[in-house]
């Protein structure tokens, strides 16, 4: 098993990686509250779990709230990026892995 570092991932935000294989990787995002996530895409599926705190999401054009419990799937290619309305915690999941990660 594998331990991975805490990183910086943009304004007010970092990332760990918490598992990893080739097919599947979990991510930790930790967010103070005005933190970002800057709009981007991926060819990854990705899984989103808010653990704590509430966001503001853009997928695909569409803008929404999340807060803790909730999740959702961001399909491979759509544009999305969040912004933290508290400090909180979103849970990824990436398929496959996100290699530019480790």
């Amino acid at each position: 098993m594998t331990t991975y570092p805490e990183v910086p991932s943009g304004p007010g935000a970092t990332r760990q990686v918490l598992a990893d294989s080739p097919d599947l990787m979990v991510v930790a995002f930790r967010f103070q509250a005005g933190g970002e996530g800057a709009l981007h895409d991926h060819p990854h599926v990705q899984a989103t779990y808010v653990q704590s705190g509430r966001f503001a999401f853009t997928v695909d054009g569409r803008d929404f709230e999340v807060g803790p419990g909730d999740s959702f799937v961001i399909p491979s290619g759509v544009r999305h990026g969040c912004r933290a309305l508290e400090d909180g915690v979103l849970i990824d999941t990436f398929t496959p892995r996100r290699d530019d990660f480790l």
